[in-house]
């Protein structure tokens, strides 16, 4: 078990403490000694006045000093172990229902219509991290992949695996999903509204008007239906997944497949249910979403936090008050409550202390003291303030990002891992696309470093994170760079794959192939996707797509 101290100085100053009242307690003694000895001998004394606590000086050096030093060190701020809070959200239940046939994987939105889609999902999630999410995979059937949850990193592990390899039937039929989404709705307990998502590129080879008719069902039954359209009327080829992408869909006549974005059906679909239709040209769909889901009933729940390191100073400070109150009955000769006011001025002295920790925190764990610190170099000082923001209460992206920024300089990369990703969860563009481009470092770094199976899990992630960067700003140098690395870097052990990450603007030797194009990291880009969906394929060998005799399997 690890432990923190915020002030650490002050430990030594609590050792001085302690040490200082128990000398002063010896030296008081001594003095009345000798202010007595001049009214007689000791044992006249002794007959005259009754020996109490103030008689017995080592004793009682011990319990004040013992009171000096606890409180010393619950000042110090010790943090140790880790610890659950509760948080009350607010949000809806969704259902998302996503398309994953085979015509999802057409080109004609960049890189990929089912990759499109996955950015929204997670636009969604950012911009309404309260909200419970289920996720349902259809094409030639439906499948639930996920009940009613809101664990993002449950989510997010579907969303990576989502292929059309996972469903194991060819086709696009959209009822059975619309079916599903509703059961699962219904099943579920709580006061929140609730609402379908169904993101598809409208190609549906099945019964429409089956499809319209429970679209009308979930009307009745109280649920709001979004449909959201993916895809160009234009349309585009399949590339077939496991073949390198060299070869395209082609039909039982041996003609090359062109889907089409059609949206005919999705917008019946909302009609029928009084929902919302969101076009794919639509930009940033998945802030529509959220605005068309604006005026549900949302719902209060309590969701579990899990903090590292808690602020233990009440342990300390709780010694001092019985070690205080215990002086107080002693020096009184073990009879209560003949000097009551005495004890009860040990007992208010030490809940002033007890305070004291909180209001020297409260004084110190300003945000604007974190990033001057954090400004100045002080990492240490930073991190340790940005910790106490987290644990007063301000769980914002902005400030988790911040913390794990400085993690991530300090070289502190589980911390700064765990920071960096609950800060990419956030709907402001911009610093979500910092927060996964530090994630990625951080696991880059400890993918380096590590051997075995660690060290392949950890280059994946960096990956999967520079990846995400790559996404929404293709030209970005130092994520292309890093992407080559994790992607080069071996996965058993061995070296560093080429060079070390770039923190900032790229550093004058150019990576081995000089800088990339963006048409080069697209073209890494849909390297990794292949060996994603490669491995997941393998993964479902059982499931392998069937196709069902004179149906179009697309």
């Amino acid at each position: 078990m690890t432990s923190v101290v915020d002030f650490p100085w002050l430990l030594l100053g609590a050792l001085g403490v302690g040490l200082l009242a128990a000398s002063l307690v010896v030296a008081g003694h001594a003095r009345r000694r000798v202010r007595l000895a001049r009214y007689g001998v000791p044992e006249a004394l002794a007959r005259l006045a009754p020996e109490d606590a103030s008689s017995r000086p080592t004793a009682r050096a011990l319990r004040l000093g013992a009171a000096a030093c606890a409180l010393g060190i619950a000042i110090a701020g010790p943090r140790w172990g880790a610890s659950t809070s509760t948080l009350e959200v607010e949000g809806v239940d969704v259902a998302l229902a996503l398309d994953v046939s085979l015509s999802m994987l057409a080109e004609d939105e960049r890189p990929s219509r089912l990759e499109r889609m996955k950015q929204e999902v997670r636009r969604l999630r950012a911009s309404s991290p309260g909200d419970r999410v289920a996720v349902i995979a259809f094409a030639g059937r439906s499948y639930i992949l996920a009940p009613l949850t809101a664990d993002d990193g449950a989510i997010e592990l579907f969303l990576d695996n989502l292929h059309p390899s996972i469903v194991g039937l060819a086709g696009s039929e959209i009822a059975p999903p619309i079916r599903q989404g509703i059961d699962l709705l219904l099943a579920s307990r709580g006061d929140a509204d609730r609402a379908l998502v169904l993101m598809s590129d409208g190609e549906a080879f099945d019964d429409h008007e089956a499809a319209i008719k429970l679209a009308g069902e979930a009307k009745a039954a109280g649920i709001h239906l979004v449909t959201v359209g993916f895809g160009t009327p234009g349309g585009a080829t399949i590339p077939m997944p496991g073949r390198g992408g060299a070869e395209v869909k082609r039909d039982d006549d041996g003609e090359v497949v062109v889907t089409r974005y059609d949206e005919t059906l999705l917008r019946a679909l909302a009609t029928a249910a009084s929902g919302e239709f969101i076009p794919a040209e639509m930009t940033d769909k998945g802030n529509r979403i959220r605005r068309a889901l604006a005026g549900l009933e949302t719902a209060s729940r309590d969701e579990a936090l899990r903090l590292s390191r808690p602020a233990r100073y009440q342990w300390f400070a709780a010694l001092a008050l019985v070690l205080l109150l215990l002086d107080a009955w002693f020096a009184d000769g073990g009879r209560w409550p003949v000097r009551w006011r005495r004890a009860m001025r040990g007992a208010s002295l030490g809940l002033l202390l007890l305070g004291m920790p909180t209001t020297a925190q409260a004084q110190a764990s300003t945000l604007g003291d974190a990033l001057a610190q954090h400004r100045a170099g002080r990492l240490n000082e930073a991190i340790r303030a940005y910790r106490r923001v987290v644990a007063e209460g301000d769980r914002r992206p902005l400030v988790l990002y911040d913390l794990g920024t400085a993690l991530l300089a300090a070289d502190s990369l589980d911390a700064a891992i765990e920071a960096l990703e609950r800060a990419s969860f956030t709907g402001d563009a911009e610093l979500r696309t910092r927060a996964r481009y530090n994630l990625g470092l951080a696991y880059l770094k400890r993918g380096l470093r590590l051997e075995g199976d660690g060290r392949s899990n950890a280059l994946q992630a960096a990956r999967k994170a520079f990846r995400n960067v790559l996404l929404e700003r293709p030209g970005d140098a130092d994520a292309q760079w890093n992407y080559e690395l994790a992607l080069r870097a071996p996965s058993g052990g061995g070296g560093g794959g080429g060079g070390p990450p770039q923190q900032g603007p790229p550093q004058p030797s150019p990576p081995p192939q000089g800088p990339m194009s963006p048409q080069q990291a697209e073209a890494l880009l849909d390297a990794a996707a292949r060996e994603e969906r490669e491995t997941q394929a393998r993964r479902q060998r059982g499931n392998a797509p069937g196709r069902a005799t004179g149906k179009r399997d697309w």
